[in-house]
C-alpha cells in the first residue's frame, strides 16, 4: 500500500512538473512568435534606407532627389575626404512617391562614387524614422565590382534598431548580406532597379528573444515596391523551433508567410 501511495505521488509529481515544462515552453514560443515579423520589419526599413541613398548617391552628374520626393534639403560637403552628404527629409508628413512619409535626416559618407569598385558608403541616422518606426544605427555599403555577366554586387552591414511607432517595443537587428544588382543598371531611372539579397542576420526580437536568420531563396528587392517580394528566410529563435519566412511569389504587397513546426500563418509587416 504504501509503495502504491508513493507510486501516486510520484507520477503526479511527475505530470506537474511535465505541465509546468509545457507551460514554459508554450510561454516561450508565444515570445518568439514575432521574430518573423521583427526581422522582416528591420529588412524592409534598412533596405528602403539602402534605397533612398541609393538614388542620392547615383554615379551620373547632378543629385536626382525628386524620385522619392518629400526631401527637404540635401546638404553636400564636397571639399572634405570622404565626401559627406545630409538627406533631410525635415519633421512634416510629406507622403512620398512611394507612400511613404519620412523624417529626420541621413547622413551619408562616401569614399568614391557608387558604381566605382572599393567605393564604401556608410549611412547613419538622426531622429530618423519611416511611417513612425524609427530606425537608428549605422549601415555600410561596400562596392565589391561585377560578376562576370557585367551585374554590380556590394556588401552590405547593418548593425542598427527599429522601434515601434508608439515606442511599445523595439528590436535590433544585425546583419552581413551580399546584393547584386540584377536588373535596371543601365537607366538613368531607379524606379526599374532590383536587387537580389543573400547572406546572415541575427538580432533580438520585441520579447528579448535572441535569433539567427539566413537567407534560404535569394531575396528580391525591387526600388519600385516598398516591400521585398519574393524570397525566403530561415530564422532559429534560440533554443526553439525554426521558422521559415515566405515573402511571397513576387507581387508588391507586405504580406509573409511564416511556417513554425509545419504550421503556416500569414502576417503583415511594415
Amino acid at each position: 500500500m504504501a509503495l502504491q501511495h508513493f507510486s501516486s505521488r510520484l507520477l503526479l509529481g511527475l505530470g506537474i512538473a511535465f505541465t509546468l515544462i509545457a507551460c514554459e515552453r508554450n510561454r516561450m514560443e508565444m515570445k518568439a512568435s514575432t521574430v518573423g515579423i521583427d526581422n522582416s520589419t528591420a529588412e524592409n526599413m534598412f533596405t528602403d534606407m539602402f534605397n533612398v541613398v541609393d538614388n542620392v548617391s547615383s554615379s551620373t552628374p547632378g543629385i536626382r532627389e525628386e524620385e522619392f520626393g518629400c526631401i527637404d534639403t540635401i546638404v553636400v560637403d564636397s571639399t572634405g575626404f570622404p565626401r559627406t552628404v545630409v538627406i533631410d527629409f525635415g519633421n512634416d508628413y510629406c507622403i512620398g512617391n512611394d507612400g511613404r512619409v519620412r523624417n529626420g535626416q541621413i547622413h551619408v559618407t562616401y569614399t568614391g562614387r557608387y558604381r566605382e569598385t572599393g567605393t564604401i558608403i556608410t549611412m547613419t541616422t538622426a531622429n530618423y524614422s519611416v511611417n513612425g518606426y524609427r530606425v537608428e544605427g549605422v549601415h555600410t555599403v561596400t562596392n565589391l565590382g561585377t560578376t562576370i555577366q557585367g551585374q554590380l554586387v556590394y556588401s552590405v552591414e547593418v548593425n542598427g534598431e527599429i522601434t515601434s511607432p508608439d515606442s511599445s517595443w523595439s528590436t535590433t537587428w544585425q546583419s552581413n548580406r551580399t546584393r547584386t544588382w540584377i536588373e535596371g543598371q543601365s537607366t538613368p531611372t531607379i524606379w526599374d532597379d532590383v536587387y537580389s539579397i543573400t547572406g546572415t542576420t541575427s538580432g533580438i526580437n520585441r520579447n528579448d528573444i535572441y535569433f539567427d536568420a539566413s537567407i534560404m531563396v535569394p531575396l528580391r528587392a525591387e526600388v519600385s515596391c516598398r516591400w521585398i517580394v519574393s524570397g525566403a528566410v530561415m530564422i532559429q529563435p534560440e533554443g526553439m523551433a525554426i521558422r521559415i519566412v515566405d515573402f511571397g511569389n513576387g507581387e508588391c504587397n507586405n504580406g509573409i508567410t511564416v511556417t513554425v513546426n509545419g504550421q503556416a500563418t500569414a502576417y503583415g509587416t511594415e
